[in-house]
């Protein structure tokens, strides 16, 4: 009886990105009118790529992450109190995010520091009803 070979068709993953998030990567708020960069002013003492490795304990305003550019968000006192109106007529103010909780989605199973580490598709929210995402977990950014 003759042994027959199984076929098997290997087809790329359709999930979410699962890249590591270092230092310096790209995060966008979709009440925001430019990205900015996630910042570790001290390394967990993880690198990936001579690039310090984060966890999703790094959430902190004006630590972590800085304001992004202009918010538009009509939940933000400071946008329904400002008289800045772009030419569409959409009030703005200056970003200054409110971020309460670590981001969403980290992988449990690898820690850095304690704390799960940081992945390219995790999520978070600014109290001002802002979706924050990372646009690129910059591993391969300057």
């Amino acid at each position: 009886m003759a042994k027959e070979k199984a076929s098997m068709t290997i087809q790329a993953g359709s999930g979410a990105k699962k890249g590591y998030v270092v230092a310096g990567a790209i995060l966008k708020c979709n009440c925001g009118t430019q990205p900015t960069r996630l910042k570790r002013p001290l390394s967990h003492g993880v690198y990936i790529k001579d690039k310090a490795q984060m966890n999703v304990g790094d959430h902190e305003p004006g630590v972590h992450i800085s304001g992004f550019g202009n918010c538009f968000s009509p939940a933000n006192p400071a946008v329904q109190n400002s008289q800045m109106v772009d030419i569409f007529g959409v009030k703005k103010a200056p970003c200054v995010p409110v971020i309460l909780r670590p981001w969403i989605g980290g992988k449990q199973d690898v820690l850095v520091e304690g704390q799960p580490a940081l992945l390219e598709h995790c999520t978070n929210a600014c109290l001002y009803c802002g979706a924050i995402t990372i646009e690129n977990d910059g591993q391969n950014l300057d």
